[in-house]
């Protein structure tokens, strides 16, 4: 059964927001209202969500077949997303195709949302590129490596937006741990000084690596913002609906001249840090279950199947979708051609001089050594 009709809270099984943050799926799947945010997402229809769901289970098969792809010694290396689905797609999906993303390296779930090739997503990991995608093509810079530098360059993008006079707006994505950079802060001061079109979305995984969020923050991170005049929002970062909701907020305020907002998601990182990390060390399990019980997928697929919009065949249809991406995703993988080893030389700048060549020839000299 499809239906067009918007998903609203019902007066049978909705409840009051809770004041932590704003949720409008809670873990089991009910509805819940909301007055300043049910009007963002009035026209989401139960197709449309079960659309999102779909880019739920794809995003997940995908980073379930990432971590498979390192494990197996296809990748070097590899940062899982699961756990924080509904944060990237329920972001990714309100933005226009004008709009520009500035992300850390576990966005690609927000990729995926833009249009990133498969094969795209992992020429960094597995070494074959020193660069994934052409930014431009999809509006999406190539994730930044190092922490919160990203939040500049989004800042420095939504300038030049407003000075075009275009009401494009960038987003900037980073974790928890990246608010203590000085990067962040900086981003944040010069965002508000010059009224800049631009969203601090910060997911909150409740890690920096090892380091549990409390440690860094005594109060909550969307409590920073407003010091530096900037308005912010706490969202349930695994309610996909309520994120979208915080987001189109956001971005309307950026397109009406409203300046930049923080929107914190909180949400958690269910996985290792990186594939080379064991979060078995210093993740309590009694905590793991409780957010595991909050997933992001099972609360939307509780709520599609008590509107009747989810069926069993619906259901078995997106699985085999998801697994039929996963196998494209593999096979674009593992066909990587390795790049010949002259070419890091490539696009180090405009055009070549001296130095470089010289620099080319020494490495070519060096390789052709060990062919004698």
């Amino acid at each position: 059964m499809s239906t067009t009709v918007p998903v609203k809270a019902q007066n049978s099984v909705a409840k009051k927001q809770t004041p932590e943050f704003v949720q409008l799926l809670d873990p089991d799947g009910r509805r819940l209202s909301d007055e300043l945010y049910d009007p963002w997402v009035s026209d989401v229809t139960g197709d449309q969500l079960a659309s999102l769901y779909e880019d739920l289970i794809i995003v997940r098969r995908i980073d379930t077949e990432a971590t498979a792809l390192q494990r197996q010694g296809e990748l070097g290396l590899w940062p899982p997303l699961l756990g924080q689905e509904a944060a990237q797609v329920g972001s990714a999906r309100t933005l226009r195709p004008d709009d520009f993303v500035f992300s850390s390296y576990r966005e690609n779930a927000v990729a995926y949302c833009r249009g990133v090739k498969l094969p795209d997503l992992v020429r960094v990991w597995r070494g074959t590129a020193a660069s994934g995608w052409d930014p431009f093509e999809i509006g999406m810079a190539t994730p930044a490596v190092i922490i919160g530098a990203q939040t500049l360059h989004a800042t420095g993008y939504a300038v030049g937006c407003k000075f075009d006079g275009a009401d494009s707006v960038s987003v900037a994505y980073f974790g928890d741990g990246a608010t203590s950079e000085g990067d962040v802060n900086e981003a944040m001061i010069f965002a508000a000084s010059f009224n800049a079109p631009v969203i601090f979305f910060c997911q909150n995984n409740q890690w920096a690596i090892s380091e549990p969020v409390g440690l860094q923050a005594q109060r909550p991170i969307a409590d920073r913002a407003p010091g530096f005049g900037i308005p912010s929002i706490r969202v349930d970062g695994n309610d996909v609906l309520a994120v979208m909701a915080a987001t189109r907020s956001a971005l309307d305020r950026a397109r009406t001249g409203g300046g930049p907002t923080f929107i914190e998601a909180v949400t958690y990182r269910r996985g290792p840090h990186t594939t080379s990390d064991d979060p078995s060390r210093y993740v309590d399990p009694a905590v793991a279950a409780e957010w595991e019980a909050k997933d992001p997928i099972a609360r939307v697929e509780a709520f599609l199947r008590s509107e009747g919009v989810l069926t069993d065949e619906l259901a078995a249809s997106i699985q085999a979708r998801a697994d039929a991406v996963a196998a494209e995703f593999r096979a674009g993988c593992v066909g990587l051609e390795n790049p010949e080893p002259l070419s890091v030389f490539d696009n180090v700048y405009a055009t070549e001089h001296s130095g470089l060549a010289r620099q080319k020839s020494q490495y070519k000299a060096y390789l052709e050594g060990f062919e004698k």
